[in-house]
């Protein structure tokens, strides 16, 4: 058969790598295929470059919508990123009847219901593996591996520069602006870490790890969003003297009432799996009714662990490019007709367990006030310590039990309008995450 001639919207990082991996193991890729997969032509802005990397071979030009409509093209590979002329492009090349894989986890986010719904009615794929946590096989694993189940959450270190962040400021004992200027030196972290560090990131993979799980529609606005640049490092060694870590988690969960869909610090407890994720690595836990617990491990980002997903992608669509729509795994897991409009749980009707650091004067009575307040909110304490904090002050802890959102909100002001309160009170989450 002939080979699969793609199209790279972008030859940057990932676009090189994938370009490395097909042309290392184009042998085996091909076995697996039934077809050799080549590069036939890439759309850049530094053309020269990319022709020196391409070779005189390979049709090298600027403009991704020229590319996007190349009826020499059978798969458009989007790798350049953002959301405006990426979705141009994709849409124009599902005009065109092309299939498409994407690395880009920013779109599907917020316009993943207009292109899968714009494939479904031309009958194209769009594969997306390499979308969320780089080289490990999560969007795979929920969509078929774990098909029998009911998912009753998902959860997961899904950005690795926040993850390596934490952990330095964990094993070192140094403060957030340090350790960040640290991972923006080792090329971790953009010069604007904004999306990383404020959970944005980690937000748009929630969304989709959110629609594979429940048959949802992609909703990434309703998405609940907390970074890490407030996190002192007093909270992680008091996190650890509790026997917990501090991980920046995305986590879904379905409940009665709905989805939840919250992306923020969480305390998780130091003999977790999640707990020993260290570093820039990811890992996503889910659990299924039917196969309990099971945990995915690997490297979230880089050139060669990314293009392996979109290489694996390739691969899937030149199995199933023959295929009737119709017998194609669907995009987002659960056939089109059958996706749900649950609701996305507003934060104040979440329920977890929490975390709480306020400082405030040193003096009889202010732990019994501090208690009554909470109890007078519905939040029972599950444990607690204080201590010194300077001359006639005190840090108190609190760990309570599982609490509506709403009720800690109320108790926080409450609690902020004492006048023996000295700071503003800390509030992380808590998860078990059995």
């Amino acid at each position: 058969m002939k080979p699969i001639r793609i199209g790279l919207l972008g030859l940057g990082v990932v676009g090189s790598g994938v370009w490395t991996v097909l042309a290392q193991n184009g042998g085996e890729i091909a076995r697996r295929a039934g077809r050799h997969i080549e590069v036939a032509a890439v759309a850049v802005r530094d053309a020269a470059k990319a022709r020196a990397l391409v070779g005189p071979d390979v049709k090298v030009m600027t403009d991704g919508m020229t590319l996007a409509q190349d009826p020499d093209i059978d798969i458009i590979v989007e790798l350049m990123g953002g959301d405006t002329l990426a979705r141009d492009c994709i849409l124009a090349a599902i005009h065109h009847g092309k299939h498409v894989v994407t690395a880009n986890k920013a779109l599907l986010a917020m316009h993943g219901n207009e292109i899968f719904a714009a494939a479904q009615a031309r009958g194209v794929m769009v594969a997306f593996e390499a979308a969320v946590a780089g080289g490990i096989p999560i969007i795979k694993a929920i969509r078929e591996g774990l098909t029998a189940n009911r998912i009753e959450w998902v959860a997961g270190i899904i950005n690795g520069t926040t993850n390596f962040i934490l952990s330095e400021m964990r094993q070192r004992g140094l403060p957030f602006e340090t350790v960040l200027a640290e991972a923006q030196r080792l090329g971790y972290a953009e010069a604007d870490p904004t999306f990383d560090v404020e959970g944005v990131d980690a937000a748009h993979k929630l969304t989709l790890l959110a629609s594979l799980a429940f048959g949802i529609p992609v909703q990434f606005d309703k998405a609940t969003t907390e970074g890490i640049s407030n996190l002192s490092s007093e909270d992680i060694v008091h996190a650890e003297r509790l026997g917990y870590r501090i991980k920046l988690l995305g986590i879904t969960r379905r409940r009665a009432e709905g989805i939840e869909l919250r992306v923020h610090p969480t305390l998780v407890p130091a003999d977790c799996l999640l707990a020993n994720v260290e570093g820039a690595m990811n890992a996503v836990l889910v659990r299924g009714d039917a196969v309990g617990l099971s945990m995915y491990y690997g490297q979230g980002a880089g050139s060669l662990p990314t293009a392996s997903a979109v290489v694996a992608d390739l691969v899937d669509v030149a199995r199933l490019q023959m295929a009737d729509p119709e017998h194609r795994v669907p995009h987002l897991a659960f056939q089109p007709e059958a996706v749900a409009d649950i609701p996305i749980l507003p934060m104040v009707e979440v329920r977890s367990s929490f975390y709480l650091r306020v400082r405030v004067d040193d003096r009889p009575g202010v732990l019994a006030d501090l208690a009554r307040i909470l109890s007078g909110a519905g939040i029972s304490v599950g444990s607690m310590f204080q201590q010194p904090h300077g001359e006639h002050q005190a840090e108190i802890i609190f760990l309570t039990h599982e609490a509506r959102e709403g009720d800690v909100d109320d108790a926080l002001r409450l609690m902020q309008a004492q006048p023996f309160v000295r700071s503003d009170v800390t509030r992380l989450r808590v998860e078990n995450l059995t």
